[in-house]
């Protein structure tokens, strides 16, 4: 059966498609609201429980929920599952929004509240919103897709600036090493653009990172931290 092309489509139905849109933001917000303080976790679905970032994605997620933060993710496998199984194990709130896909992407079993949206970008407002830190694991085109849109809503101000964390150095330096030697020396980034980005290699340096930024900055995650 031919895929369904969810933006070429919009020409049909357009009226009661923008409806259903609306619908599923006002489900997202009523079911999401209260959740703060907030962290979410992006990476890869291809990532395997055998694999030892499996295990350090846990931990992350685990550290951060003990510090008060409910963990949001995308509600699928890999390292979504992973976040979940740690938030979990902290007996915090743990978020699962997952995505109507062609091949069916079922909500990992570790998450205590699973929405499911059809449209991306009201998928995308959700694990935006309520966030307050970003931690980037690795992962492909959807994970960069997703670190690349939280930094341009932050350079736009259209959220607010909060840390972006990428996991595993060795994994980001080609990445970091081309914004900062082709795309920023061409004047295309602002020097200030990377301000917001952090790298950390263990668990240990992620809760100290989200710790250091609440208390700093003295906002609502410090009453996380404060426990």
């Amino acid at each position: 059966m031919p895929y369904e092309y969810e933006i070429n489509e919009l020409v049909k139905e357009e009226a009661w498609r923008m409806f259903r849109i609306i619908g599923e933001f006002v489900s997202g917000f009523d079911a999401l609201a209260g959740i703060e303080p907030a962290v979410t976790i992006y990476g890869s679905a291809r990532l395997k429980p055998d694999e030892e970032l499996y295990s350090q994605v846990v931990e992350v997620a685990r550290r951060l929920g003990e510090m008060g933060f409910s963990i949001i993710t995308g509600g699928g496998p890999g390292v979504m599952e992973a976040a979940n199984k740690g938030a979990m194990e902290a007996g915090v709130a743990s978020i699962g929004l997952n995505i109507e896909l062609p091949e069916e992407q079922p909500c990992n079993v570790f998450t205590t509240k699973a929405l499911t949206f059809r449209h991306f970008f009201v998928r995308k407002v959700m694990l935006v919103k309520y966030a307050t830190a970003f931690v980037i694991m690795p992962g492909g085109i959807g994970t960069l897709d997703e670190l690349t849109e939280v930094l341009n809503l932050m350079q736009t101000h259209k959220i607010k600036p909060f840390p972006v964390i990428l996991y595993d150095g060795s994994y980001w330096k080609g990445f970091l090493e081309w914004l900062r030697n082709v795309t920023l020396a061409r004047g295309f980034v602002s020097e200030e653009d990377f301000n917001l980005l952090r790298v950390c290699d263990t668990p240990e340096e992620v809760a100290a990172t989200v710790e250091r930024w609440y208390i700093r900055h003295e906002i609502v995650g410090r009453r996380a931290v404060a426990r």
